[in-house]
């Protein structure tokens, strides 16, 4: 049986990639920039993308669901903003919670940047994490979040809760795309939750890469050199005793190496050569370093790429080669790093496709979650019919 989905603030598509790989049958995937959109078209006309904005969705004629999912705009909460949080007319954390109460799927995921978990943030996080528990709790628009998290808080410790009131056991988990097979340093925060009265066990799921794998495959076994064709180098000082550590112990294959930027680029011809017939391989000119930004060794994971502002990607999208060059990585090559497959074609200009990429989930990490949650929730999948995507826009 499939499991329905539905997407919210789908973007370039990693978390429907990721979805689709679970098993998840996405019934529609609701975005309202248009050049995500058009990318998204561009690759899967099967799918079913509403260009709108999800404050105009009626989401009740969609159910029954399975999972809700969705990556709510980072900008209100990123490190590189202003960080205003909840007084950010970006913060769409309200309409996923919306989403949540008018749908009850059996589970939701939805993911965000590792700045909301700073504490400044903390009591907005509680208040989020309160409201996905609770969706029915009537949040009152009159007073301020503080004063209805206080509300939220006096029901969660009171004995009010009725019997049948919809409640979700909710976790919330921070996790580094390397340690699931992403050729990235990124750090996400997912918001996971199950219904209540499925009665459902659940862990995040366990990392399957590490660095200590990717430092004994260097320098102990010297597998990763080999595997490139190359002669192996030597470690830098400050990892001799994790080298002599692991040198020492007993190997228990129980995990990989985190993937590197030249394992994510292997196959791939130098852009700046004659002309690629891969899409997307094309090269920019123009990269440079600067204080904070000095690009991505080859043979360590990529630092996280970055969506950048006023059409200029992050100074982090580039490559920096032993001699201290660089050179931005090209779009494929990003894809790549967020593991796209290659045939997923970004049809954009390249500072927008590199804007899609640096915002998007990498597609193994989001697959990895996937999967945790579809193994839990496939014995209860909603087998009904429900309304089509494009009658669920009012208006």
């Amino acid at each position: 049986m499939n499991m329905r989905s539905i997407e919210l603030f789908s973007g370039a598509g990693g978390l429907a990639l990721g979805l689709e790989r679970a098993g998840f049958e996405t019934i529609a995937l609701f975005e309202r920039d248009s050049n995500a959109c058009a990318a998204l078209r561009h690759n899967r006309r099967d799918w079913n993308i509403v260009e709108c904005d999800v404050r105009e969705v009626d989401y009740k004629k969609l159910r029954p669901i399975d999972l809700v999912a969705g990556g709510p705009p980072c900008q209100p909460f990123s490190m590189g903003g202003k960080a205003k949080g909840f007084d950010d007319a970006r913060d769409m954390f309200p309409e996923a919670v919306r989403a949540v109460r008018e749908l009850q799927p059996n589970a939701f995921m939805f993911e965000n940047v590792r700045g909301l978990m700073r504490s400044a943030f903390a009591n907005y996080v509680e208040f989020i994490r309160l409201q996905l528990t609770y969706p029915d709790f009537p949040v009152s628009e009159n007073i301020d979040w503080e004063t209805n998290l206080r509300r939220l808080q006096r029901h969660h410790t009171s004995k009010s809760a009725r019997f049948d009131e919809l409640t979700y056991k909710v976790g919330i988990h921070l996790a580094d795309a390397a340690d699931y097979g992403v050729p990235q340093r990124r750090h996400r925060v997912f918001f996971v939750g199950f219904r209540t009265d499925l009665d459902i066990g659940w862990s995040f799921p366990a990392a399957t890469h590490t660095h200590d794998d990717l430092i004994r495959a260097k320098y102990v076994t010297k597998a990763y050199w080999s595997s490139h064709g190359l002669k192996p180098l030597p470690p830098e000082a400050k990892l001799d005793k994790k080298v002599a550590e692991l040198r020492s112990g007993e190997l228990i294959a129980t995990t990989k190496p985190w993937r590197t930027v030249r394992d994510a680029l292997a196959g791939l011809p130098d852009p700046r050569g004659k002309e690629s017939p891969i899409a997307n391989h094309r090269h920019q000119p123009g990269a440079r370093t600067y204080p904070g930004h000095t690009g991505s060794p080859l043979d360590e994971p990529s630092k996280a790429l970055k969506a950048g502002d006023h059409g200029v990607p992050g100074g982090e999208n580039m490559l920096r080669y032993s001699n201290g060059r660089v050179r931005y990585f090209t779009v494929r090559e990003s894809a790549r790093i967020q593991t796209f497959p290659d045939d997923y074609v970004f049809p954009g200009s390249w500072t927008e496709s590199m804007r899609q990429l640096g915002n998007a989930v990498p597609v193994k990490l989001a697959g990895a979650v996937a999967e945790s949650i579809a193994k839990k929730i496939r014995p209860h999948a909603n087998s009904q019919a429900c309304a089509t995507a494009r009658e669920v826009v009012e208006g």
